[in-house]
């Protein structure tokens, strides 16, 4: 095979390579398309040292050899977002997950004649919950701590609303999790 035919090999190899990993950061492909990078990096060095007397061909190769360089450092910040969890499909894919799971256990189930202890305690599991549903760290969430901020505010949210009392419940809002006031009248 001639340059012209390798340089237009390569071409179609690198097309197919980064349609096959934009599949691989969609989901589509279980598995990184490792055996065609390592074919295109191959016929990549195969004219790395060689003079191209022909100026197109030249600059197609050029052009091509840029264009590997520019797509792999693209998957390789990928993948290492992938590595951390910061991947926007994941995280996507994460929110998903927890719409649909956390409803159950961050909503208080209204009990009757339940203590303040047990509401405390239901909200703070709920709270611990959500955080590690989040990925977000517990080490420095204390009873305490969610039990100050509860009587902290509700005063003044049965001020506010001119109810009762007011229950907390855990809700996640933009991948976080926090403590929402619901008014009760009863």
């Amino acid at each position: 095979m001639g340059i012209q035919d390798d340089i237009a090999r390569l071409e179609v190899d690198l097309r197919e390579l980064i349609i096959k990993y934009e599949q691989y950061f969609f989901g589509i492909e279980k598995r990184e398309p490792l055996r065609l990078l390592d074919t295109v990096e191959r016929a990549v060095r195969r004219y790395q040292n060689v003079s191209i007397p022909n100026t197109s061909q030249r600059f197609k190769y050029e052009s091509l050899v840029s264009t590997l360089s520019v797509h792999k450092q693209k998957w390789t910040r990928t993948n290492r977002l992938i590595e951390e969890g910061k991947f926007q499909r994941d995280r996507f894919r994460m929110s998903l997950h927890q719409k649909d799971t956390p409803k159950e256990p961050t909503v208080a189930a209204p009990t009757t004649k339940s203590t303040n202890d047990s509401q405390l305690e239901n909200v703070y599991q709920q709270y611990i919950d959500a955080r590690r549903a989040c990925n977000l760290p517990v080490e420095n969430v204390t009873r305490e701590k969610v039990a100050e901020a509860i009587s902290r505010q509700k005063p003044a949210l049965m001020e506010k609303y001119r109810c009762k009392d007011v229950d907390f419940v855990v809700v996640i809002e933009g991948g976080k999790p926090s403590l929402k006031a619901r008014p009760k009248n009863s």
